[in-house]
């Protein structure tokens, strides 16, 4: 499909209905990614984020790992706090 659109002032594009309802990833304040091919070639995709999981599972272990002025670690303290509300 394709369809014309105006790109407005502040750098501003409307995409028309009929494209929103035909893909389902193009809703309101929706992460998208946009690349250009080639000079009059412009491609909007969803932007899919990768996560490193390294990163993360470091973090957690990280997080883990800190004891306070208490008996206990981080994450026992969290599970008690949670557990008493």
């Amino acid at each position: 499909m394709q369809t014309t659109s105006i790109i407005r002032e502040r750098g501003q594009l409307t995409i028309p209905d009929a494209i929103r309802k035909m893909v389902g990833w193009v809703n309101p304040m929706s992460a998208v990614s946009i690349s250009v091919l080639k000079p009059d070639e412009i491609v909007i995709r969803p932007h899919v984020q990768t996560v490193d999981w390294n990163k993360v599972w470091g973090a957690i272990r990280k997080s883990r790992a800190i004891t306070g002025k208490g008996e206990v670690g981080a994450s026992k303290f969290m599970e008690l706090d949670r557990s008493s509300h």
